[in-house]
């Protein structure tokens, strides 16, 4: 079993997160803890495991009064004052053991990005009100709830609105800025935070104890800095190299060899002085050579991303030593978010540098040439009063489509699936065939990004109009 499963918390002190622990000690030394928490924050900081543990807690038979469940098929209310003497799950009671090797029926977990979660949500209101078949209470976590339909979203909404006393909903989410007011101001709330160096060293110890691994302070704390706030996968990088060393004792400068950490170093260096004289086939030339090296090419967009962060920080005072490089810190923010989109292209790149060459060129095209392409398209765009029906509609909406993807990729996806209608020097019809997308397209921040990119490849906003095809 990997590292990340089998050293997964089992009970509140287990848990790595210093805020964690002690907002669920405070929460749970109150019988009446709340209904439904919401779990927001990057991924691998342990919220599902947190979720399970929450469900141990609430369930487990040790600490919680079990004596009027069910008596001879006949339903009987549930005492949920406990005999607590500790709020931690014993893990060994039926309850605890079934939620740990996730046989327990009365634990639901529905994953949102699967299949957005429409008939999870349909059957979980419908059955909702049926008591636990074993359990004390129902406890449904929902994983990436931001990818819920809006159809989930509010049938989820109606069952948080009017719980049944025997259920508990966890919803954890990367993006809680996608979730609906309406559903986070019913939540209680509890934010991941990407782990700090020592929290990280924590998890790490904790497994190198029991595995005995025998390995150096000092790369246990460079394990730290490579895994970027993220137990998960700090634990993939401390399995990864135990089981290079082939028992011997791991150093730092085995890491370093291994995740080639100076020769990152060195790239960046070279790389942000090519980006800081917009030399595009210097920096291309760079790239070539990490990629030939076999550097990973997120690690390296992240430890750039990361340097940028320091630059930035040196600039306006926040840090004391020297800048490295001679930008401005308008340059330097911009540079960051050529940087932050590479790292998020990167998943849907068929070529792992693309993103980051891409990116690159981008930098270095000046605004004089920028602005040139732009009014060419626009003219093309403005050639006759009407373009409907012609080879530069098609450009018009493959441009349109091909700029939306460079906010949101779902967005993009859902413009594929509909048609151009027409469009002049004012406005933009757009149609489609399902009342899934017009809502979609309707919702204020998506219009904002589709007008805002008619402006980015016209030089002109249009208006948008979104119409059900008949």
């Amino acid at each position: 079993m990997v590292f990340y499963r089998k050293y997964r918390p089992q009970k509140i002190e287990d848990l790595d997160s210093a805020y964690v622990r002690e907002t669920l000690k405070s929460v749970f030394e109150d019988k009446d803890f709340p209904h439904a928490f919401l779990f927001t924050g990057p991924k691998g900081l342990g919220k599902t495991s947190t979720a399970r543990i929450i469900a141990k807690v609430i369930n487990c038979e040790k600490i919680n009064d079990y004596s009027a469940i069910k008596i001879k098929g006949k339903e009987a209310s549930v005492k949920l004052e406990s005999a607590k003497k500790s709020i931690e799950p014993c893990n060994k009671c039926d309850q605890c053991a079934s939620i740990t090797n996730g046989s327990n029926i009365d634990i639901l977990e529905i994953d949102g990005a699967s299949n957005r979660g429409i008939d999870e949500i349909r059957d979980l209101k419908e059955k909702i009100k049926l008591s636990p078949a074993k359990a004390l209470k129902k406890v449904y976590i929902i994983d990436e709830v931001h990818m819920l339909t809006t159809e989930a979203f509010n049938a989820l909404l109606k069952t948080l609105e009017e719980p049944p006393s025997h259920a508990v909903f966890i919803l954890c989410t990367t993006e809680p800025h996608k979730v609906p007011e309406t559903i986070l101001s019913r939540c209680f709330r509890i934010l991941f935070k990407r782990a700090t160096k020592e929290e990280l060293l924590r998890s790490f110890k904790r497994i190198v104890f029991s595995e005995k691994i025998n390995i150096e302070d000092e790369a246990l704390e460079l394990i730290a800095g490579l895994s970027d706030g993220s137990f998960r996968d700090g634990t993939k990088i401390l399995e990864e190299i135990s089981v290079i060393s082939k028992g011997k004792k791991i150093t730092k400068e085995l890491l370093e060899e291994k995740y080639k950490v100076l020769s990152t170093k060195k790239y960046i260096e070279e790389i942000l002085k090519s980006l800081e004289e917009k030399d595009a086939k210097k920096g291309l030339l760079i790239i070539g050579k990490i990629v030939k090296e076999g550097l990973d090419v997120k690690y390296f967009i992240e430890q750039m991303i990361n340097s940028l962060h320091e630059e930035l920080l040196l600039k306006v005072g926040v840090l004391n030593n020297n800048s490295k490089i001679k930008l401005s810190i308008e340059d330097i923010s911009k540079l960051m978010k050529l940087m932050i989109k590479a790292n998020m292209d990167l998943r849907y790149s068929p070529i792992p540098q693309l993103p980051l060459e891409i990116a690159l060129i981008e930098w270095s095209i000046k605004d004089e040439e920028k602005k040139e392409i732009k009014e060419k398209v626009y003219k093309d765009i403005k050639k006759n009063e009407t373009i409907l029906e012609t080879q530069k509609t098609t450009d018009f909406w493959q441009s349109l489509i091909d700029g939306v993807k460079q906010h949101n990729h779902s967005i993009a996806g859902v413009l594929r699936g509909c048609n151009l209608a027409s469009v002049d020097d004012n406005k933009i019809v757009i149609e489609t065939s399902f009342k899934f997308h017009k809502e979609k397209l309707d919702e204020p921040k998506i219009r904002e990004i589709i007008e805002k990119t008619t402006e980015e490849i016209g030089n002109k906003r249009l208006d948008l109009s979104v119409n059900i095809k008949k």
